[in-house]
């Protein structure tokens, strides 16, 4: 009998198997002298993070955190940009399927391509887990990846939003542009931690948030070293190599970070426990949910929703006072196109 499966769970099977600053970022995360978050609605949700930061960073304060421990986690899908009406990586396999079709004609009557080639999404909705991996190991395996950054960039170039029309690195939260980079202007260490793919982020992390591709920590497949025709080269295996996502986030810090968070942000249940790993910490903490309640400009979403639920997480907050953005009320702006 076939097991039903949601957005979400698409989404996490790709995930769990994916894997300077430009002139454009610069502008883009630009802090005003007078206002260091001036795309955020004067309240308490912009006071607490600022009040934060100012303890964090006075010397003379009891809540003062040295700079080598000043370390900021944000996750990505939901958070930092948009997540509906798919994840934007799941996008992008779609479009990489479609893309390659022409060699493999095969596809047209073989699931899961089948329903992908005649955007059948029920029938995608409905497929088990071992036809969601033929699409990521057709997508994402057998290839270099270097030749994997080039794919992803020129999806993200010439790819638009179905609802905005926009480009998906315009779909980027300018609120959370600034609050990464208010953080970095005080010595914070930002770390994009996402169950998203590795390889996939780094493409363009750089460009559009600012953030050294090396501190992105994310789901990954495996790799393998080698050499031919005197090309040395890292190859893409269609294999599980590491998931960071709920349980496995905390383990993807320690792992390639070193050092637990003191700033945590997350917008589902699938960053409860990187919120908790962070707020178990001595000292000062700072954990920080979004809360997708804006309908009109982007959406609104929490407890049924099958893409970024929030949960169990939106109840922890409460029960454990942390910050939670209510993004309807809190952002003045949601994207940088609205300025």
């Amino acid at each position: 009998m076939k097991k039903s499966i949601c957005y979400h769970s698409i989404v996490c099977c790709i995930f769990y198997l994916l894997v300077g600053c430009s002139d454009d970022a610069a502008n883009r995360n630009d802090l005003t002298q007078t206002d260091p978050l001036p795309s955020w609605n004067e309240g308490k949700t912009k006071s607490a993070i600022i009040d934060f930061v100012d303890r964090a960073t006075d010397p003379e304060h009891q809540d003062f955190i040295a700079i080598e421990d000043r370390i900021a986690t944000f996750d990505n899908d939901g958070n930092l940009w948009s997540e509906q009406p798919m994840y934007f990586q799941l996008l992008f396999t779609i479009d990489r399927v479609k893309a390659m079709a022409g060699q493999h004609p095969e596809w047209k009557e073989e699931q899961p391509f089948k329903a992908v080639l005649e955007d059948d999404i029920p029938t995608l909705l409905s497929l088990e887990h071992k036809d969601l991996f033929k699409l990521l190991m057709a997508t994402h395996a057998g290839i270099t990846t270097t030749a994997f950054n080039q794919e992803v960039k020129k999806w993200m170039k010439f790819s638009k939003h179905p609802r905005f029309n926009q480009p998906y690195t315009e779909l980027v939260y300018q609120p959370m542009l600034e609050l990464m980079q208010f953080l970095r202007s005080k010595d914070f260490q930002v770390f994009i931690v996402s169950g998203g793919g590795v390889d996939f982020m780094r493409a363009w992390v750089t460009d559009v948030y600012g953030i050294p591709s090396y501190q992105v920590v994310g789901s990954s497949m495996a790799s393998k070293f080698e050499e031919s025709q005197g090309r040395v080269v890292i190859n893409k295996v269609a294999k599980i190599d590491f998931i960071d996502d709920k349980e496995g986030k905390p383990v993807g810090i320690h792992k390639f970070i070193g050092k637990r968070p003191v700033f945590a942000s997350g917008n589902s249940d699938g960053d409860l426990q990187m919120m908790q790993y962070t707020a178990a910490g001595e000292g000062s903490r700072f954990m920080l949910y979004l809360h997708h309640t804006d309908g009109k400009r982007e959406w609104a979403y929490d407890r049924n929703s099958s893409i970024g639920k929030l949960d169990k997480g939106l109840d922890e907050a409460k029960k454990h006072n942390w910050t939670v953005i209510d993004m309807a009320k809190d952002w003045r702006v949601i994207y940088p196109f609205e300025q």
